[in-house]
């Protein structure tokens, strides 16, 4: 197994050369320069605390094509029903940190160590970092937040406060994607979450060719 250390200057090697767990290399920084170039390769930093900076290409890849969105009955009612009102980055920093913060099933400790919220809300200054938040009346009670590139979006984190909030967030996100000519959703790795919602494996092969006809901001 290899696992290289990346120089200062922000390149990567070739995603292919990725462990079997997806493991492609350490170190590194959290910079503009490096976080568009890892995305736009299909790496991505994924580590915790007390961990160096770890990047991850994982062969297969979940992605969801907004065309294939499944969207079970129990949530079309809740959504039929407008018990939330979802928004486009309205609130961002509110977002990560409430990512940050909720604890999940089988989770001890977060990802999104501090230095990671910095560098996405850096992202979403510059116009690459969006957020989707569902509110019940003027209370943020889910969202979920991403990275954008020419027409891919690539899905990083979602939480909730009350029961199928981020789920309404994520339905309006994808529709969001569909109607904006989005030609995938990245979901980065298999959870059954995603696969409830019409999310499928591709090969790494095909989402790189994918995501090269994604990042032509004048394709069809």
């Amino acid at each position: 197994m290899t696992v290289f250390c990346l120089p200062q200057e922000p390149v990567f090697p070739h995603p292919e050369f990725s462990d079997p767990d997806g493991l492609l290399a350490v170190g590194g920084d959290l910079s503009l320069e490096r976080l568009i170039a890892a995305y736009s390769q299909g790496i991505f930093p994924w580590y915790g605390q007390n961990s160096p900076i770890l990047w991850w290409s994982p062969d297969p890849r979940l992605v969801l094509f907004p065309e294939e969105l499944h969207i079970p009955k129990s949530l079309r009612r809740i959504i039929n029903a407008k018990r939330f009102k979802v928004t486009v980055n309205q609130a961002f920093e509110e977002v990560i940190n409430w990512c940050a913060r909720v604890k999940r099933k089988g989770q001890c400790g977060t990802w999104l160590v501090p230095e990671m919220i910095e560098a996405y809300i850096r992202l979403h200054e510059q116009g690459y970092a969006h957020s989707f938040e569902a509110w019940q009346e003027d209370r943020l009670v889910g969202g979920l937040y991403g990275v954008s590139l020419g027409r891919a979006f690539f899905g990083e984190s979602m939480f909730h406060l009350i029961s199928n909030a981020s789920k309404v967030a994520l339905v309006y996100m994808v529709q969001y994607l569909r109607e904006h000519s989005f030609h995938f959703l990245d979901c980065q790795q298999t959870t059954n979450h995603m696969l409830r919602f019409g999310a499928r494996e591709i090969s790494r092969d095909e989402f790189l060719q994918r995501l090269k006809k994604a990042l032509l901001k004048d394709e069809g």
